[in-house]
């Protein structure tokens, strides 16, 4: 029994040159998304070391395994950013003044990592203090998919605010399919971070977050859905929290003119389209979103799971 090869070849050939979507050695090669993956993995290593390795480092080796990662990531991401400014930016060429920039965009990226350190200190600070069922920082690093998804963000958005084309959004993809977490690598999030659970959770482009929020599971923080589409492109679109805003599960909060105010609350299946001004609760009662001011009332819930 034998198979069409030859139809089936031709006709695979004759839908490339319609549609495109080929990366082939004699034309601009696009980043490799195997090749950013395993570099998002060692940068993983670099930034929690023996966290997210097969072996534990000796504190006597330390300093040597450090500078042998840092060397093997700077080349081989200089050369994804190369592939990246090639076919985005200089698809017709640009030789060695590209390189020279790919380096430098390199050089400057790893200058970054100890301050993404830190700040990633303050999320697993935020993790810890945030769930009672952790008994420990070292357990938040190695178990909470969120810490993961938090580093690769972090990571990514370096690159991101440095007009990286395409290696953000592989990254962020890439931790987005192993933690169940989306996160634009442009959305600015501030320090003492945590989405408890993390599964389902989508914030997008142009989110802006404070310090001190706290997200469930299944929030989105999204755009409305126009027509427009790219002609949307580099405007605010998503929304902006305030510092210590806690937003639980399967909350929606739509559109760039949306503000939550500092200190509000925003509960589960909640649906807003709409600001709120600090110390806000929303709650969904009989089919609709109710306010009403924390400062009115006396007492309440304490909405901690």
């Amino acid at each position: 029994m034998t198979y069409p090869i030859t139809d089936l070849t031709q006709a695979l050939l004759a839908s490339y040159r319609r549609h495109g979507g080929i990366n082939h050695l004699d034309g601009v090669n696009l980043p490799s998304r195997a090749g950013v993956s395993e570099i998002t993995n060692d940068l993983l290593r670099l930034i929690f070391p023996g966290f997210f390795d097969d072996r534990v480092v000796h504190s006597s080796e330390l300093q040597v395994e450090t500078a042998q990662r840092v060397d093997a990531i700077a080349g081989r991401l200089e050369d994804e950013i190369y592939k990246s400014l090639r076919c985005f930016d200089c698809p017709d060429g640009g030789g060695q003044d590209v390189r020279t920039r790919a380096h430098d965009l390199t050089c400057e990226f790893l200058r970054q990592l100890p301050g993404v350190r830190e700040r990633l200190q303050t999320d697993v600070e935020a993790a810890f203090q945030g769930d009672p069922a952790a008994r420990n920082r070292e357990e938040v690093i190695v178990a909470y998919p969120f810490i993961e998804a938090i580093a690769v963000h972090r990571l990514a958005h370096e690159l991101y605010q440095r007009d990286v084309p395409l290696l953000p959004r592989i990254m962020s993809e890439w931790a987005h399919s192993r933690t169940g977490m989306d996160i634009h690598p442009g959305a600015r999030i501030g320090t003492y971070f945590f989405v408890d659970h993390c599964t389902g959770t989508v914030i997008g482009e142009t989110t802006e977050i404070g310090n001190h929020v706290k997200l469930y599971q299944g929030v989105g923080l999204v755009a409305r859905s126009l027509a427009a589409g790219q002609a949307l492109r580099g405007q605010k679109r998503h929304p902006t929290l305030e510092d210590r805003v806690t937003i639980y599960a399967n909350a929606t909060i739509v559109g760039g003119d949306t503000v939550i105010g500092a200190g509000s609350t925003i509960g589960a299946n909640v649906f807003l389209m709409q600001s709120l001004p600090p110390e806000s609760l929303v709650l969904f009662e009989d089919g609709k979103a109710k306010i009403v001011s924390k400062r009115d009332r006396t007492g309440g819930t304490d909405f901690q799971i």
